[in-house]
């Protein structure tokens, strides 16, 4: 499998389809599997998508001390540096959207364009998951039962109507089996996560940038998108309806051809496979 060695870890990745380059930064617990199928195969069809594993979740470097969402945010430069990649296009969701807010920050020349999805810039306005959803996702974790800590995962991530939907759960199910992510490792990621603020310096990003967001978020509420895309110059906000967290497992299409149009390119019938 794809290894990446940056100067002071290993990072697991995989790279799929042609076109320009996407970075695709994936969220707190989850590993490059959990973009799902549909949703990967759309971003195939037109771009370079690179997705990969933070450190201490899959083949990625075990984690040995915690880290900040800023260290994140240097991984995926280090990323692109083994890759060879000058720029891309980066989208990141939850945890991996404030990565990408740092990263843009920190590296705004690596990146052509930003898409935010589903994620968090703290300060004024801004607000974290509930403690009610907290309580619910430790407790499943806690009981030893990862049956349970997966059915309970699922039903906090997306809309009540999705949640029912026995052969989608199914496979983010299998997801969350073949890969999971150590419970250690979750609550390393959460630390980051509680120090993550860029608000006061959101007003510096100067590429296109596109905020995503769905109404019926448990995680992250929909108001960090309205915070977020209201201090980012010409940032477009887009709230999709009856959608939980993971709006790109609802509604795949719809999130597909927003990237798309945020970047500028065309739809392909097909694209070469890397």
């Amino acid at each position: 499998m794809p290894i990446a060695r940056l100067p002071q870890l290993e990072l697991h990745y995989v790279r799929q389809g042609g076109g320009e380059p996407l970075l695709m930064i994936m969220g707190m617990s989850g590993t490059h599997l959990h973009w799902g199928e549909p949703f990967r195969a759309e971003l195939e069809r037109d771009f370079d998508v690179i997705a990969y594993d933070h450190r201490g979740v899959g083949q990625s470097s075990r984690v040995e001390a915690p880290f900040t969402i800023s260290e994140l945010a240097d991984d995926a430069a280090g990323l692109m540096d083994a890759l060879e990649l000058e720029s891309a296009h980066v989208m990141g969701i939850s945890m991996g959207g404030m990565v990408a807010q740092e990263l843009v920050l920190r590296h705004p020349e690596r990146v052509r364009t930003l898409a935010l999805g589903c994620t968090y810039a703290g300060g004024p306005g801004s607000s974290l998951t509930g403690q009610d959803v907290i309580s619910e996702l430790s407790s499943s974790m806690l009981s030893g039962d990862r049956e349970r800590a997966i059915r309970t995962a699922w039903e906090v991530n997306v809309s009540p109507a999705f949640a029912i939907g026995q052969a989608t759960y199914e496979t983010f199910a299998d997801i969350a089996r073949q890969l999971p992510v150590a419970v250690p490792v979750i609550m390393a990621q959460a630390q980051a996560v509680g120090g993550h603020d860029t608000s006061a310096r959101l007003p510096e990003i100067r590429v296109p940038t596109l905020v995503i967001h769905g109404t019926e978020d448990r995680m992250l509420p929909v108001g960090n998108a309205q915070v977020i895309a209201r201090a980012i110059p010409g940032a477009r906000l887009e709230v999709m309806a009856g959608v939980g967290h993971l709006f790109f497992w609802e509604e795949p299409e719809r999130s597909a051809a927003l990237v798309r149009e945020l970047t500028g390119v065309p739809v392909s019938s097909s694209a070469p496979p890397r």
